[in-house]
């Protein structure tokens, strides 16, 4: 028999857990299936991933895998003395490993399980989760928002049929996901078969980002323009925030990156709000007139102050 190392197929360690022997297998299954793969070779790798996953999903198959040991890729050998017998696996081969030479290792285990899958044959089957990429804007992502999805497309099972589906979910999506966060969906998933419980829908968040805010965490920052005598002398603004505007106070002396902080204003969070902050910015006017050059320069005359202390000095 010639040794398939199946774990190596699917390029993950022989001691990955199934999340992960699922998840390389659908990435490898998008890759290589016929019916969408531009690979030259995509029906012979699609047969070697999903015989690999055929065998590794199934715990009572990876078991008596594991038990072959580990061989060279393609390497002749004969499974251990009674190993049929001791997994009930009804292969032939009793002491000594007799019969195995003309044996496909796939073969032999796709005898696996069948008693066991006859006496399940009328247990209910769970459906199969889904996933889905929302794109929402900012508003939306802030305040929570209600959508419908077109699950429709072609999909790639566990078995690596390509099917369609087509079915149109309403979705509430609550207030305060940012984005790359990840929505779990219970039961708007597949449906289950012999009463089985539908599967899951898990929701990949992308937030469109905003012309004013920036999210950090549950934080929310927005430059805040000043003037050079609001910074001076302090002043009271209207600033935008995602609930509504709010008039602000800004203290006499205000300096550039200055951060004023309005408490609960940023991401609504379960366990409480972000905050929300108002980064300074002093802006320059475009244009002087005769009236205000002659005033910034009895400034500049009347003042002591030394912008760049670090150098110096004048």
């Amino acid at each position: 028999m010639k040794y398939k190392d199946y774990y190596a197929t699917l390029g993950v360690a022989r001691d990955a857990d199934e999340a992960a022997i699922k998840s390389a297998y659908r990435k490898l299954a998008r890759k290589y299936h016929p019916d969408v793969s531009t690979e030259k070779n995509a029906e012979e790798r699609f047969k070697e991933v999903s015989e690999a996953y055929e065998t590794l999903r199934d715990a009572e198959k990876r078991a008596a895998y594991d038990e072959l040991g580990t061989h060279a890729q393609g390497q002749d050998f004969r499974p251990p003395p009674d190993w049929g017998s001791a997994f009930g696996a009804g292969a032939p081969g009793g002491a000594g490993g007799e019969g195995f030479d003309d044996i496909d290792l796939a073969d032999l285990f796709a005898g696996f399980g069948r008693a066991r899958g006859a006496r399940a044959a009328n247990a209910p089957i769970p459906g199969r989760d889904y996933e889905a990429a929302v794109r929402i804007p900012f508003e939306a992502a802030y305040h929570g928002t209600e959508l419908e999805l077109d699950l429709g497309g072609a999909s790639i099972d566990d078995e690596g049929r390509v099917r369609r589906v087509s079915r149109p979910v309403k979705l509430r999506i609550p207030r305060g996901v940012v984005d790359g966060q990840r929505l779990r969906v219970p039961g708007k998933g597949g449906e289950g078969l012999r009463g089985g419980p539908a599967g899951d829908l898990y929701l990949d968040i992308r937030v469109d980002d905003h012309p004013l805010y920036r999210v950090d965490g549950t934080d929310i920052h927005v430059d805040l323009p000043l003037a050079p005598w609001e910074a001076a002398l302090g002043a009271t603004v209207k600033l935008p925030t995602p609930a509504g505007s709010v008039e602000l106070k800004v203290p006499a002396g205000a300096r550039a990156g200055q951060k004023l902080r309005l408490k609960g204003r940023g991401i609504a969070r379960a366990s409480g709000n972000g905050d929300l902050y108002a980064v300074v910015t002093i802006v320059m006017p475009t244009v002087i007139d005769e009236r205000a050059r002659e005033l910034y320069a009895e400034l500049a005359k009347a003042s002591t102050f030394d912008p760049r202390p670090q150098f110096g000095g004048s």
